[in-house]
C-alpha cells in the first residue's frame, strides 16, 4: 500500500455532524487550532434535484484531521464560516467549485478569497479524468461511494451513511490538493492554476442578472415553434413553476420540457386529452390541471396580435458571425491552439476555448499587450499561446 493510500485510510474517522450551537463552537475551535494559515477543504450539498429551491442543505468542512458536516437548516453558519472562508491567508480547497461558490454567496453571504480548485488543477496538470472519484482512486487508492449522489439533502433526519457519504467529498481533498500542487510545480503551471482559481472565485461574486430570461429560451427546439405554440409553451412553463413551487418539488419532477412542448403543440381541451400527451403525468392531469387547461383554452382563442413569439436575439448576437477573413483567421488560430494543446498534453478547450479564439480573431490584436487586454484571455494563455497566435493572425 502506498503512503498516500495508508494516509487516506487513516483519515476515515467518523465525520462530526453539526446541528446545534455547541457543534458550531467545536468547528470554530478546530479551525483556530490549525493556525491562521491552516487549510480548509469545503464542499456543499443542495436540494435542487428534488426541491423547488436549490437552497444550501449541508456544508462539509475538513480541517486538522477532522471532517465536519454542518447543517445550515438547523444552525446559523455565517458567523463561523465567513471569517475563515474570506481570509486571504487561508487556502480553501474545493472541487468543481463554481456552483458551490454561488451557494455560499447567496445563502451565507460568504465569498471564498483564496481558492484552490482541485478540478481546475487536475485539468491544467493534464489529468486524463478530472472528476473527484477518478482522481481519488488514481492518486490515493480511495474509492468513493456514489450511492447518495442524488439524495434529497433537504430531508431530515439524515442517516449516518448519508453523513459519511457527504464527508467523503472533503475528507481527502487536502491530500489530493498536495498531489496536484506538486504536479503543477514540476510542470511549471502553478501560476496557471492560481490565475484560474482567482478568476473563478471572482466570477462567483458577480451580481445576478437583473431580469430572468424568457423561460421558453431554455427549452430545446422552442425557437422553431410558431407564435401560438410558443405562447402556449410559455403558459405551460408558468403552470409548471407554480405547481413546483407549491409542492416544493424540482420543476422537472412535475413535467419535463419535452412533455410541456407536447402540451403546447396539442393544446388539449380535457383531462383525458392532457393525460394522453406523451410524458405528462396522468396524476397531475387529474389533480392539478385546471389552470393549465384554462391557459391552453385562452391560447387557442387568443387573436394573433395577442400572441408572444419566441424572443428575437439581440442585434449583437445576430451579428456575432465572423466575417470571412476573420473566420479564416479563426481556423488558423484553432490549428495553433490544437498543436500547442497536444504538445502540453492538455485538452484543447482547457488551453483556450473556441469562443475565446473567435474573440481574438475578431479583435485582431497586433501585440501581446493588446491580446492581454481582451477580458476573456488569461495571462497564462497569452504567455503560452500569444506569439503563435499573433503570427497566425
Amino acid at each position: 500500500m502506498s503512503p498516500l493510500a495508508a494516509d487516506a485510510l487513516a483519515a476515515l474517522s467518523a465525520a462530526v455532524f453539526v446541528a446545534d450551537p455547541d457543534g458550531v463552537g467545536a468547528v470554530r475551535d478546530a479551525v483556530e487550532a490549525t493556525g491562521a494559515a491552516g487549510e480548509l477543504a469545503v464542499d456543499c450539498e443542495a436540494a435542487g434535484y428534488h426541491r423547488y429551491s436549490d437552497r444550501l442543505c449541508l456544508v462539509q468542512l475538513a480541517t486538522g484531521g477532522t471532517t465536519f458536516v454542518l447543517d445550515p437548516l438547523a444552525v446559523e453558519l455565517e458567523p463561523v464560516l465567513r471569517p475563515v472562508l474570506e481570509d486571504a491567508e487561508r487556502q480553501v480547497i474545493m472541487h468543481g467549485a463554481a456552483y458551490d461558490l454561488r451557494l455560499l454567496r447567496r445563502d451565507l453571504r460568504t465569498a471564498v478569497t483564496n481558492l484552490f480548485d482541485t478540478q481546475v488543477a487536475a485539468a491544467l496538470a493534464g489529468e486524463p479524468a478530472v472528476g473527484l472519484q477518478a482522481l481519488l482512486e488514481r492518486h490515493m487508492g480511495v474509492r468513493v461511494n456514489k450511492k447518495f449522489q442524488r439524495a434529497d439533502w433537504a430531508a431530515r433526519p439524515l442517516s449516518r451513511e448519508m453523513i459519511e457519504y457527504a464527508a467523503d467529498d472533503t475528507r481527502h481533498l487536502a491530500r489530493l490538493a498536495a498531489v496536484l500542487e506538486d504536479k503543477l510545480s514540476v510542470l511549471g503551471r502553478t501560476a496557471w492554476a492560481e490565475e484560474e482559481c482567482r478568476l473563478l472565485a471572482e466570477v462567483a461574486t458577480d451580481p445576478e442578472p437583473a431580469e430572468e430570461p424568457d423561460p421558453v429560451t431554455r427549452v430545446k427546439g422552442a425557437a422553431k415553434l410558431d407564435p401560438r405554440t410558443v405562447t402556449a409553451l410559455r403558459r405551460a412553463l408558468q403552470w409548471r413553476d407554480e405547481v413546483a413551487r407549491a409542492m416544493d418539488r424540482a420543476p422537472f419532477r412535475v413535467a419535463s420540457d419535452a412533455a410541456l412542448v407536447g402540451v403546447a403543440l396539442a393544446r388539449p381541451v380535457s383531462v383525458s386529452a392532457l393525460s394522453a400527451v406523451r410524458g405528462f403525468s396522468p396524476r397531475f392531469a387529474r389533480t392539478r390541471s385546471r389552470s393549465l387547461l384554462d391557459a391552453m383554452k385562452n391560447v387557442r382563442r387568443a387573436p394573433a396580435e395577442a400572441l408572444v413569439p419566441y424572443p428575437r436575439r439581440p442585434r449583437t448576437a445576430r451579428m456575432a458571425r465572423l466575417a470571412p477573413e476573420a473566420e479564416a483567421a479563426f481556423e488558423r488560430l484553432k490549428a495553433v491552439r490544437n498543436r500547442v494543446a497536444d504538445e502540453l498534453g492538455l485538452a484543447r478547450g482547457t488551453v483556450m476555448s473556441n469562443h475565446v479564439l473567435r474573440r481574438v480573431a475578431k479583435a485582431e490584436p497586433t501585440s501581446r499587450a493588446e491580446l492581454e487586454t481582451l477580458s476573456e484571455v488569461r495571462r497564462w494563455q497569452a504567455e503560452v499561446l500569444g506569439e503563435e497566435l499573433l503570427k497566425a493572425l
